[in-house]
């Protein structure tokens, strides 16, 4: 399908979803237009690294101010822009502006927030190595510009890499810096010198001579500014870090709402987790069993088993998808082969529209990795059909051969299969695509990542009732089994930040209860330490899309087809998911 086909299908979509709707324009609507234009245009500045991510290059030779001035700066034209936004009849709005407008207030106040309560800038230097990274790897990754344009901004950022290291080592309070972020911060700080090596080096030659030896200069200045760095990252913060990973109930709550853009509270989302655990392990046991039968049909295996035979037929089962592992060195290969499979399902199932957007499976920069084994790196929301990375981090050399095994098994053929359905097809590469095409520029830079978190998990298991891979019991089985880590992640989330669980039971919970690796369950302990809240979207994401197509074959009945639907429900942009429910099926705009 040609891009413009694309593009009139999304908007045939959304014809047929406002058909029934009245139009009716009014002075509020143009008092938000003006004010939301003004936000999509003015916002950007506040960050150059970010706004370069958005794919607003107005910025790309200035790069990120994190002084004290730069915040109060910062939080001053969030309060601006929150004072206009409070004069405006949010009754009076159209449907679809009702959802933007509480789209940027939840968004400006949940800035605010994060500047004057939670203060991340003070205690979390992972923010920075991922800034300094990405304000190098964001300008070369794609050829959005004549690459000796990226490199003159390149060289420009480069060169005031002394004052933004300069300003983060006087920002980070060492007495609120936790343990964990400086060494994750250690491990990738280094990353820019890689992506320098790999995609600005190799078009040097590209510039004239005087640009050549600008950028060479600023390349020698920047590798003495993160080696020193490094210096001070392992020399003085590692030593005086005091800090507490665990963000606590007050802070987390509140962060939890804002994350979210859901009604479920804490307590609600531990409920509906605990609940999906223990139904999806009598599921997987019910197929783990079927599958050891047809092996053995004299097994002596119950309907109704004790705990300990459950746990021990799902971990027979899952240890023959275990063994079907790729080579040390063959998961981003196994990935790619993994992508043409997908592709080929959605499009013969006919379950939901594919872009032809262009899509590259890479392996993971280096200031990226220690968060996560892949990530769907899209264009930016104000870039329209520019090539999107899947990344997947390779093995660390300093694992020892039975770490490697571990993570093999963890990501075995079949949970690379699912990864790529996750990361890609029909997850999240599909979905921005589509949501990047949004002709509603303020919600394409405000997504929620419960939609999108949730909706990639969704796909997981839409793809697993479809019949992916012919049926097979094993792909079904690893399927429920990352269903289970999602499910895993908000508890451990909340028994982190809230709880204080201890590292042993957590790694129980991960290993034993939801079959997860060792190097998976000890990444993941890092992972859930390192951020908060985020691991709870994928789990409250999938739960509310797997609501919202219920509602959707209720309303619609025999007129409800898996295309119609997720063409449907992916055509709003990524709001939260009770948003893009209430304009699909045309249901009262929640508050």
């Amino acid at each position: 399908m040609t891009r413009l086909a694309t593009v009139l299908c999304l908007l045939v979509v959304r014809q047929a979803v406002a058909a029934d709707l009245p139009k009716v324009a009014s002075p509020a609507d143009a008092q938000f237009d003006k004010l939301a234009a003004r936000f999509v245009d003015e916002s950007p500045a506040l960050s150059p690294v970010g706004a370069t991510a958005l794919g607003d290059h107005r910025y790309d030779a200035k790069l990120d101010d994190v002084s004290d001035a730069a915040r109060a700066h910062e939080r001053g034209a969030y309060q601006r822009f929150l004072d206009e936004l409070a004069k405006i009849d949010r009754k009076q709005l159209s449907r679809e502006q009702q959802v933007d407008f509480q789209l940027l207030s939840q968004h400006l106040r949940g800035q605010i927030w994060r500047l004057d309560r939670l203060q991340d800038w003070a205690w979390n230097p992972i923010e920075y190595t991922q800034m300094t990274g990405g304000a190098v790897y964001g300008l070369m990754a794609r050829e959005f510009a004549p690459v000796e344009k990226r490199l003159a901004s390149v060289t420009a950022r480069l060169e005031q890499f002394p004052r933004l290291f300069s300003q983060i080592r006087a920002t980070l309070d060492p007495k609120r810096v936790p343990l964990i972020h400086v060494e994750t911060a250690i491990k990738q700080n280094r990353g820019v010198l890689n992506v320098i090596e790999n995609t600005v080096r190799p078009h040097m030659d590209r510039l004239d001579e005087a640009g050549r030896q600008r950028l060479v200069d600023a390349i020698a200045t920047t590798e003495k500014s993160v080696n020193e760095h490094q210096r001070w990252l392992e020399k003085e913060l590692l030593p005086a870090a005091k800090g507490d990973a665990q963000l606590g109930r007050v802070l987390f709550d509140e962060k939890l709402a804002f994350t979210l853009g859901s009604a479920l509270t804490r307590q609600e989302i531990r409920d509906r987790a605990e609940f999906e655990m223990r139904r999806v392990r009598t599921e997987m046991y019910t197929i783990a069993r079927q599958f050891q039968l047809k092996l053995d049909p004299k097994a002596e295996l119950p309907v109704t088993p004790s705990d300990e035979q459950q746990q021990k037929v799902i971990e027979f089962a899952l240890e023959k998808a275990n063994a079907d592992a790729p080579a040390r060195s063959g998961v981003v290969d196994a990935a790619r082969k993994s992508l043409d499979i997908a592709t080929d399902f959605v499009r013969q199932h006919e379950l939901v529209t594919i872009p032809a957007d262009p899509l590259e499976i890479i392996v993971m920069p280096e200031f990226q990795r220690g968060v996560s084994v892949a990530y769907c790196d899209s264009p930016g929301p104000l870039e329209v059909g520019l090539k999107t990375f899947y990344a997947v981090a390779p093995l660390p050399a300093d694992w020892s051969d039975a770490q490697c095994s571990s993570f093999m098994r963890e990501y075995n053929i079949r949970s690379i299969h699912n990864l790529t359905v996750h990361e890609a097809m029909p997850g999240h590469f599909l979905q921005i695509a589509f949501a990047n095409r949004s002709p509603n520029r303020l919600r394409a830079i405000l997504a929620s990542g419960t939609f999108v978190e949730g909706w990639a998990c969704y796909t997981e298991q839409m793809m697993s009732e479809a019949g992916f891979l012919d049926r097979d019991p094993l792909m079904q089985l690893v399927s429920m089994k990352w269903y289970l880590r999602a499910t895993a992640n908000a508890l451990l989330d909340q028994s982190i930040h809230v709880d204080g669980i201890r590292r042993e039971e957590a790694m129980r919970m991960m290993m034993h209860d939801t079959f997860q690796e060792e190097r998976e369950a000890a990444g993941k302990w890092i992972r859930a330490q390192v951020t908060s809240t985020q691991l709870s979207t994928y789990f409250v994401g999938v739960q509310e899309h797997l609501d919202f197509r219920t509602a959707a074959r209720s309303a619609w009945g025999k007129e409800f087809t898996m295309k119609r639907y997720h063409d449907g429900a992916i055509s709003f942009g990524s709001p939260p998911v009770r948003f893009a429910r209430a304009l699909l099926l045309n249901e009262p705009i929640p508050e």
